[in-house]
């Protein structure tokens, strides 16, 4: 792995190596919020998820699964420039080409979510059909926010210009434009947060990228993040998803704006520590029996 691409300095999430070999999962973090629109902080996310994941137990009841036994890297901090956003994107893209090149299902922490078009870029390069999976409160469809084309609040307008199949499903989402939501109804693409299950079961056996922005959560259980919406999920919906996920072929994921110094109780950084174990163990399970391998 060249170190030109990524920083190991600093902490490591719980279980994980630094040495990618033999490993099924490669974690890595983009600490980058060089668009965020409200409150920033997000560049401190992916150093508190490695930070409080000690606190959390290695074994995850509901997949009945341990971190202890998964071989799983934490290949540490791309290595990105500060300032404007498309060099960040790009950056971004080489790291996740280079996990797929070791054989490693990507599993990024940000951040803000202007880092997940490099991502989707590189993973829809080797699964032409992927379907990407969004959970978030805002429908980030914008084509420019505050003047730039690579803002947080364009992150899915962006991933459908890299997205082959040009498959989105949109779980919950709460807030965003009238013409947003106009597009949302018009091509489908909104999932009611009771349909989820019923939406995404056709999809079995096709390869997913699950982006997951924490303000999917309501700011009760989870305030530190940029631009918390009220009216938002808890863990139980969380795990329904989790619970459907087990039977599809989850290829890569992220897990975007924590912004941990907005909430001194250290709690949002738990919760989303533990959304990554969750991941974790569904990206570093075999391939669920019916689905075709990576």
């Amino acid at each position: 792995m060249s170190q030109e691409l990524f920083d190991t300095e600093g902490a490591i999430y719980m279980g994980a190596r630094r040495d990618p070999l033999g490993c099924a999962v490669g974690l890595f973090g983009v600490p980058y919020d060089g668009t965020t629109s409200f409150r920033p902080g997000a560049r401190f996310g992916p150093a508190a998820i490695r930070d409080v994941s000690s606190g959390l137990e290695s074994y995850d009841p509901q997949l009945d699964r341990d971190l202890e036994d998964l071989a799983f890297a934490d290949l540490g901090a791309v290595a990105i420039p500060f300032g404007a956003p498309e060099p960040v994107v790009e950056a971004v893209g080489r790291a996740t080409e280079a996990v797929l090149d070791l054989g490693l299902a990507p599993l990024m922490l940000g951040g803000e979510h202007s880092i997940s078009s490099g991502a989707v870029a590189a993973v829809a390069r080797r699964h032409p059909d992927l379907v990407l999976v969004q959970l978030d409160a805002h429908a980030d469809l914008r084509q420019e926010w505050l003047g730039a084309h690579h803002s947080h609040a364009c992150a899915m307008r962006r991933c459908l210009e890299v997205l082959p199949s040009g498959e989105l499903r949109q779980i919950a989402i709460r807030s965003g434009t009238r013409e947003e939501f106009q597009e949302l109804r018009v091509t489908g693409r909104l999932v009611p947060i009771d349909a989820m299950a019923a939406a995404l079961a056709p999809l079995r056996g096709r390869p997913l990228y699950l982006t997951v922005d924490l303000d999917w959560f309501d700011p009760a259980v989870l305030p530190g993040t940029g631009t918390p919406e009220p009216g938002g999920f808890h863990w139980p919906q969380f795990a329904e998803l989790v619970e459907e996920l087990r039977q599809h072929r989850l290829v890569a994921a992220d897990v975007v704006e924590l912004a941990p110094q907005l909430d001194p109780s250290g709690v949002s950084a738990v919760l989303a520590a533990k959304v990554t174990r969750s991941l974790l163990l569904l990206l570093g399970r075999p391939v669920p029996s019916g689905a075709p391998a990576q």
